[in-house]
């Protein structure tokens, strides 16, 4: 059973991660290190962080074994919706117990490999939810074009 909950997720804030991401080959990319998950639903509208993997929370548990795929490889993963308060944190925890139930199932067919990839030279992939999610983002970081893409500025001039 898994021990990581809702209230024990971790957070990351806007500046850092923007700071994570301009540090990585000095631009957001689908080879860096460092995967986005925006859950927003037909609230994905007004831009969203450069690079980011859309995977709407309504869709998630059927695209699940995808985004296992996908993240695999990955240092850091960070999810995030609107406001992160519910849909973004359920993805990152439901992401972290799928996770943990496929290593386990893999460890009891083939132990060693599973272990061997599980660790990758000792590191563990770091999974966090966006602080204030991208409404937060947006308010620093949405004119930003290193770091946001497609955003329309007239969506949020009133708030969200």
């Amino acid at each position: 059973m898994s021990m990581v909950t809702i209230s024990n997720l971790q957070r990351i804030t806007a500046p850092k991660l923007a700071e994570m991401l301009l540090a990585s080959s000095n631009q957001p990319s689908p080879d860096s290190s460092i995967a986005i998950v925006d859950v927003r639903d037909d609230d994905h509208i007004g831009g969203h962080i450069k690079s980011s993997l859309h995977f709407p929370s309504r869709s998630l548990d059927a695209m699940m074994p995808t985004l296992l795929r996908k993240l695999a490889d990955k240092e850091v993963v960070v999810f995030h919706c609107a406001l992160s308060q519910q849909r973004g944190p359920g993805a990152a925890l439901r992401y972290l117990r799928e996770k943990e139930a496929a290593l386990a199932a893999a460890a009891a067919v083939k132990k060693a490999a599973e272990e061997q990839e599980a660790s990758k030279d000792g590191k563990k992939q770091q999974v966090y939810v966006l602080d204030r999610g991208f409404v937060g983002w947006q308010e620093v970081y949405g004119p930003d074009e290193r770091l946001t893409e497609a955003y329309r500025k007239e969506l949020w001039e009133d708030g969200y």
